[in-house]
């Protein structure tokens, strides 16, 4: 079976390759069902980790390795006891065990919905980082007219400004990349946008401006100055990977911080992300940059291991 695979590079990173023999899943049985690959998109600060030997990466002894979660493909074959989707259903796999393969089996009650008409089916190859970011928005509790300071402008960063501008949230966006903020400027969801490269971040983003601080970037050692834009009674969401976090105590104690980590995504993040992306209010389509073969699959991990910034949103055609 074709898939995508994490395997050693050297002692300290790994490569992601196609390869053309990975073992084919059994099944399904139960109330399991079988999906073949559409599409499948890459999570690129997950990914990332992995190839770097991050804390989200599997072991040296696990490799190698097929991973991922996001997968858009078709039902060809239900088990028994399935009883909600049906053979010819589209459906979006957001489950651990999808990862980018030709072939997926997994229950019908997984991290799983059925894709209705008005979703493009590539857009939906990036549901698993528009759950994320759904999620993020609802444990950062935002509210009308509060402002929300979001840090990164990767896809994760994108779509969650979306989110927050349709709570009626003041948005700012900050990255270090032009051509990410522009992306950004073309989805026309931030109120502000924020280059803070160099000396950026001292100069645009003034101490206790925000009354949330949700951070997508996962800079290390970057934490008290996320704290210190934080307002009075102001939440710190950390989400990107993070091996540790330290900041100064008295920092958060003396404004009453609420410091808050954020996780993955439900099926109901993937429902209401659905219904917001068919009905046109979150915009993926700009995202995308990259639709490519998955046997083209070593040139793009290159680039996101060696040259992050170089990609956006990435699609796999299977």
């Amino acid at each position: 079976m074709r898939a995508l695979v994490i395997r050693k590079r050297d002692a300290q990173t790994r490569e992601k390759v196609f390869v053309g023999d990975w073992p084919a899943p059994a099944g399904p049985v139960g109330n399991q069902v079988k999906i073949q690959t559409l599409y499948s998109g890459i999570t690129n600060g997950t990914e990332r980790n992995q190839l770097l030997k991050g804390n989200y990466a599997p072991a040296d002894e696990d490799l190698p390795k097929a991973t991922g979660y996001q997968t858009v493909g078709r039902v060809i074959e239900t088990g028994p006891e399935a009883t909600t989707l049906q053979v010819g259903d589209v459906v979006f796999v957001g489950a651990h065990t999808g990862g980018h393969l030709a072939f997926i089996v997994a229950p019908e009650d997984d991290l799983l919905i059925r894709l209705p008409d008005s979703v493009d089916r590539q857009e939906a190859a990036l549901f698993g980082m528009g759950g994320v970011a759904l999620n993020t928005c609802g444990n950062a509790e935002l509210t009308i007219g509060e402002s929300a300071l979001i840090v990164g402008a990767g896809c994760v960063g994108q779509i969650a400004a979306q989110m927050a501008a349709l709570l009626g949230t003041r948005v700012t966006l900050c990255d270090i990349d032009d051509h990410r903020l522009e992306a950004a400027r073309q989805i026309g969801a931030a109120e502000e946008l924020l280059n803070v490269a160099g000396a950026g971040w001292t100069e645009k983003i003034a101490d206790a401006s925000f009354d949330a601080v949700i951070d997508f970037a996962g800079v290390p050692g970057m934490e008290d100055q996320l704290i210190r834009a934080a307002r009075g009674q102001g939440r710190v969401l950390f989400i990107a990977g993070r091996d540790k976090v330290r900041y100064t105590f008295n920092l958060g104690q003396q404004r009453v911080i609420t410091i808050k980590q954020n996780s993955h995504f439900d099926t109901d993040d993937l429902v209401n992300l659905c219904r917001l992306v068919g009905r046109g209010l979150i915009r993926l389509g700009p995202l995308i940059q990259d639709v490519v073969a998955a046997e083209d699959a070593k040139r793009i991990y290159d680039t996101l291991r060696d040259r992050p910034n170089a990609l956006l949103g990435t699609v796999f055609r299977w």
